[in-house]
């Protein structure tokens, strides 16, 4: 028996601090991940219609808590049916072979106010990227709102290959918009 809890407080320990911090709940239909890039210079937005987020997270120790995002690529949508019949292809998001985008932390820091600094690692397309996420948080009717934006340059991660990879036509630059709706935990 003793041996049992030992093992039991061994894989606590090995789970790390987060594993202590309180869960939160993302609530998908309160919570949105846009994108906008621009076409010829005019701006276009998009957004994905799948996602989902595991944020254990506790203001008061913001240092020990992770977040890990999951994207479901096919689920890009720019609002147009022919467009939206593109992005999956190999040229874009190429869903075929990688279904999911994915953002996981490495390091929260407080930056006063509500407002934090994720660092992490965006995968996409199989690439990926250290990421720093300016994050503001909110409490709204009960539920906590993580909300924020940042840049991001497509050709880094190939999406938009071959022929789309002239900036006169799509840049390169591509800002993501998310807010994200959490119950429980924060």
């Amino acid at each position: 028996m003793a041996s049992l809890a030992q093992a039991a407080v061994a894989l606590l320990l090995a789970a790390g601090p987060a594993a202590a911090q309180p869960m939160a709940k993302l609530v998908p239909g309160e919570s949105r991940i846009a994108f906008v890039s621009k076409q010829m210079g005019v701006p276009v937005e998009g957004v994905f219609k799948r996602f989902d987020a595991q944020i254990a997270f506790d203001p008061k120790k913001p240092e020990n808590g992770s977040v890990a995002l999951q994207i479901d690529t096919a689920s890009a949508s720019i609002g147009v049916a022919p467009v939206d019949m593109e992005l999956p292809k190999a040229v874009w998001f190429d869903v075929a072979r990688f279904p999911k985008a994915s953002f996981q932390s490495s390091a929260i820091k407080a930056m006063g106010d509500g407002r934090y600094e994720v660092l992490g690692k965006l995968s996409l397309k199989g690439h990926a990227r250290e990421l720093a996420v300016p994050v503001t948080i909110a409490q709204a009717e009960g539920k906590s709102v993580a909300s924020g934006s940042f840049t991001l340059r497509r050709l880094e991660f190939q999406v938009g290959d071959g022929e789309w990879r002239d900036t006169a036509m799509v840049a390169d630059e591509v800002q993501v918009r998310f807010k994200l709706t959490l119950s429980d935990g924060l």
